[in-house]
């Protein structure tokens, strides 16, 4: 099996994400946030970094863990109980976490946004939707449209499960911006860039009605389900570019 230095892998990763670049929510750490004792033979991708998650990575032998939600958010002191088992299955298992959260969701190629783009069909992509100084999704316009109905359809394929509809635009959309994950309550952000139609993975009650007096169809399929595919891309590229295998850790929230 192949035996990579964990230094090779996230200089690949800082290269191509580039998390210097970014600001992000307060107490967000981007970039390698546990260290391993240096060498990777497998990989294992997850959206969160859970109990549940570290005990599929530990069953899957991973000696690196790719999230996009890591470990820290706010002051996470002191570790005991819970935090230090989690820090524990860690180092007992000598796996190492690199976590990636709006760099990826940022990312025109291998980020949350650019893939189910891909996924959903939609061409000719420009960015969309400036979070903390960067724009973190992404945005087509097309003069024939794509029915409303046919793209619920799509959505749905794509995310394995039901999509939540608030038909507050028309139904032939030609606008169309994707964020994945919780850019719900910012629908007036999206209605002011020109988007007809808002594909995003949850949002609060008021969206609904929200959606209405702005004109705008909003598409929510789930926070969890629309951030997927980011880790995925990525772990596939590490595994291409260093021949180290690689799995994805599915824990679905619902949410």
């Amino acid at each position: 099996m192949p035996d990579v230095s964990l230094s090779a892998l996230v200089r690949e990763c800082d290269r191509l994400l580039r998390p210097d670049r970014f600001q992000d929510w307060e107490g967000a750490v981007n970039g390698l946030q546990v260290e391993n004792r240096g060498r990777v033979r497998r990989l294992a991708a997850a959206v969160d970094v859970t109990p549940e998650t570290l005990r599929l990575a530990v069953n899957a032998r991973a000696s690196l863990l790719l999230v996009h939600h890591g470990l820290f958010w706010s002051t996470n002191h002191p570790w005991t109980g819970a935090h230090y088992r989690i820090l524990r299955l860690l180092l007992d298992n000598d796996i190492a976490v690199y976590s990636s959260h709006l760099p990826l969701d940022a990312h025109p190629r291998l980020g949350n946004s650019a893939r189910l783009c891909a996924v959903l069909g939609l061409r000719s992509l420009r960015p969309f939707f400036e979070t903390k100084g960067r724009p973190v999704g992404f945005r087509t316009t097309s003069r024939s449209g794509l029915e409303r109905a046919e793209l619920v359809r799509r959505l749905e394929r794509a995310v394995s499960g039901p999509v939540k509809l608030a038909p507050g635009g028309p139904s032939i959309c030609q606008r169309i911006g994707v964020v994945t994950g919780g850019a719900g309550s910012e629908l007036a952000q999206a209605a002011l860039e020109g988007v007809d139609t808002f594909i995003t993975g949850e949002g609060p009650h008021w969206t609904f009605g929200q959606a209405e007096m702005l004109g705008l169809n909003v598409l929510y399929a789930g926070h969890y389900a629309t951030e997927t595919l980011g880790v995925q891309a990525l772990a596939g590229h590490l595994s291409r570019r260093f021949g180290v295998p690689w799995t994805f850790l599915d824990r679905p929230t619902g949410l």
